[in-house]
């Protein structure tokens, strides 16, 4: 072939695009962060549903000690990881995903699952307490005192499964009762820094029976953040992500692409 006649072919071959093909753009890995009274494991089922689709996890281990030793903490995390990223936070791990300042050129986009998504200046503990029908405080047990002058929460174990994880059978809400992760009253009370979701796409779901973040907080606070697209699934307790791990995962998905 002569080198005019290997020269048209190589062209035509590009314009048809047989010989070249556009880069794929990395796969988000998907960071989950609990919250508080749950451990890493809560996100089980929504880790196997995003392994089978071909996503990369990473499940925090949440220290649950203050919403800016926490926020670092993931920031330190998300620093390491090579690619973008898709923050999802649970309950008081929103809170925690929305003051990650450290590694935010990496972070595509966020999910909250009844989860707190504060303004500057929220605490968690009043915008639980902005509408009606939440009833933690009843359920939690007495407090243990630390040493550096806070105390640890956690919620009494034979109120556990009726406060927090209704729709999940006994024998595993027995299980997350007694592995619960303790928050410090100081973090619940510790008010938010400028959130990232100002600069970031946000999306949320969340049960419409949740007893630690009422409904209709989670959707005031869905529609402050300009969700883009919020998602209630009927019946489901505060662990929405235990009990509906395949709907949570689509949504991440949905963040993800």
């Amino acid at each position: 072939m002569s080198k005019l006649a290997a020269t048209v072919a190589f062209t035509s071959a590009l314009l048809s695009g047989a010989a070249y093909a556009a880069p794929t753009k990395p796969t988000p890995t998907i960071v989950l962060v609990h919250g508080a009274f749950a451990d890493a494991s809560s996100w089980n089922g929504v880790i196997a549903s995003l392994h089978e689709k071909g996503f990369a996890t990473v499940a925090v281990a949440n220290p649950l000690r203050s919403v800016s030793r926490d926020a670092s903490y993931v920031s330190d995390i998300v620093k390491t990881i090579e690619g973008p990223v898709v923050l999802v936070g649970h309950s008081y791990g929103g809170q925690v995903i929305s003051n990650v300042t450290d590694g935010i050129k990496n972070i595509k986009s966020l999910v909250y699952v009844a989860a707190f998504a504060p303004e500057k200046g929220d605490a968690a503990v009043e915008l639980a307490g902005k509408f009606p029908g939440g009833t933690l405080g009843d359920a939690l047990a007495q407090p243990i005192p630390l040493a550096e002058g806070s105390v640890d929460l956690y919620i009494d174990q034979a109120k556990f499964r009726e406060q927090f994880a209704h729709d999940v059978s006994e024998l595993m809400a027995v299980s997350m009762a007694a592995g619960q992760r303790p928050i410090t009253e100081m973090a619940l009370m510790e008010k938010s820094g400028e959130p990232i979701w100002k600069a970031l796409p946000s999306f949320f779901i969340y049960g419409d029976a949740d007893k630690n973040i009422p409904a209709k907080a989670l959707s005031f606070m869905a529609v402050r953040a300009g969700s883009k697209r919020t998602v209630v699934v009927e019946g489901a307790s505060h662990v929405v992500m235990v009990s509906n791990p395949g709907i949570v995962a689509e949504l991440i998905e949905e963040a993800a692409r």
